[in-house]
């Protein structure tokens, strides 16, 4: 993949590249986009056959090149050091998840949070569960799944606005989906960046931490007067919250991340074990695909195969030039490091209201986004950080994204609409005013790098 690359900035420095280089990405967008407005469903289409698809027209194209040629720039791009280790940390962290799962993780570290919350801040406890939970889950549709009930029997039993509280539910969610060590746009953004977990959290958390407290605020003052106690059964077992903290804890102390992995599943099996949630011979089953049977690492099986085709997509829209005429499309128009961070800025926002999902839209981004970070001197830190940021802002908003969806089918008791909820997700809004405030007033010294750095495409 480097050999690619040097051969692709050569090529850069010597021509604009080729428009043509970006079709197999805008037949992608075709037909997940078209299809999803065409059968009124984004999902309808299986991202991974459109990439599959797009795939083969990056074949192709081209017809001046050998297929062997072809072959070895998509396999060598496939086989990057980076995309393994992505790959491989998928499966980490699908096993973890189903562990703790089975487990009964989630259920007790909610029922812990909401015994222990004094009524008056129930809306606002339901962001800072939501906060916990997608931190220590690495899912934001999970945290959704898990919480939203919740939010919709607050709302009827106090008469609170439901979208407020399912908002709030969904603002948590996306907190930790950019910040979790297993959640997997991190993972993406890191290994596509070359970068270490602890340092992409430490940028990442010191970035969007003042929006996560004005959320928190607003939640409290516009809830303020509201009196609220859980009714049934809020029974929890601490043994089954210490793995979620133990990756909490690991994550945000810098440990490896297959470390962290590793012993986070152990700890959930142990702990499914003791409690006799887990019966020893499904110790590998829950492992495999969680309690429900769709999850574990075969929940990863699609992002894990989308990672592999993108990259083979990459390698060849690279050999065609399409990568030069992006980094040159937008190189012209940027002259700092602060004007490369915009525009890594803009790149990530645009990929996922493309794609509608935020791990695509970092896989599809990414290659670009290093080449625009080298050439500018960005860390990788912060590059890594704003693409999860800004995919994420958009994810958290989007009326077509899976977290406003999967939110609405759980409040359907309510009857609410994506777009009652958008008032209350001032979360993801929140987190992207506060990255571009860090973009213009934090990359001087502090960020590592001199203001002038770096040279025009």
């Amino acid at each position: 993949m480097e050999k690619i690359s040097r051969e692709g900035k050569e090529a850069g420095q010597a021509s604009s590249g080729k428009l043509s280089g970006l079709l197999p990405v805008g037949v992608f967008l075709l037909l997940f986009l078209g299809g999803g407005v065409w059968l009124k469903d984004f999902y309808a289409m299986p991202a991974v056959a459109a990439f599959l698809v797009a795939l083969m027209v990056a074949f192709l194209q081209n017809r001046k090149l050998p297929f062997s040629q072809k072959m070895e720039a998509a396999t060598r791009s496939m086989g990057d050091e980076n995309v393994m280790v992505m790959c491989l940390i998928f499966v980490l962290a699908g096993a973890f998840s189903g562990a703790a799962q089975a487990a009964g993780g989630v259920t007790s570290t909610v029922n812990f949070g909401l015994s222990v919350l004094p009524p008056q801040v129930a809306v606002a406890g339901l962001f800072v569960i939501g906060c916990f939970i997608s931190t220590a889950m690495g899912t934001s549709v999970g945290t959704i799944a898990a919480l939203t009930p919740i939010a919709v029997e607050l709302s009827q039993k106090t008469g609170i606005p439901g979208a407020m509280c399912v908002g709030a539910v969904v603002c948590g969610a996306m907190f930790g989906d950019n910040l979790s060590v297993i959640s997997d746009t991190t993972i993406a953004a890191t290994r596509t960046q070359g970068c270490d977990m602890k340092d992409k959290f430490r940028e990442n958390i010191r970035i969007v931490w003042p929006a996560a407290v004005v959320t928190l605020v607003l939640f409290l003052v516009l809830a303020n007067h509201s009196q609220y106690a859980v009714q049934g059964d809020l029974d929890y077992n601490l043994i089954q919250v210490v793995p979620y903290l133990v990756v909490l804890v690991g994550a945000m102390s810098g440990l490896n991340v297959f470390f962290v992995l590793g012993l986070g599943t152990v700890l959930s099996l142990a702990a499914g074990l003791i409690t006799q949630s887990i019966r020893p011979e499904d110790l590998f089953s829950v492992m495999a695909k969680g309690a429900d049977g769709s999850g574990g690492i075969m929940g990863m099986y699609d992002i894990t195969v989308i990672s592999i085709l993108v990259a083979g997509i990459i390698g060849l829209v690279k050999l065609n030039g399409g990568m030069d005429w992006i980094l040159h499309a937008i190189g012209k128009r940027i002259k700092s490091p602060r004007g490369a961070q915009l525009g890594i800025a803009l790149l990530s926002s645009l990929m996922d209201i493309s794609t509608a999902n935020n791990t695509v839209a970092i896989v599809m981004a990414g290659p670009i986004a290093k080449d625009i970070s080298q050439q500018y001197g960005v860390p990788a830190k912060r590059t890594a950080s704003l693409l999860d940021i800004f995919t994420s802002v958009w994810q958290g908003i989007l009326p077509y994204g899976a977290q406003i969806l999967y939110a609405c089918a759980g409040a359907s008791a309510l009857g609410l609409t994506p777009y009652q909820l958008l008032p209350f997700l001032f979360y993801p809004v929140l987190m992207g005013l506060v990255s571009l405030l860090w973009i213009f007033f934090g990359s001087g010294k502090r960020s590592g790098f001199p203001e002038k750095a770096g040279r025009k495409f």
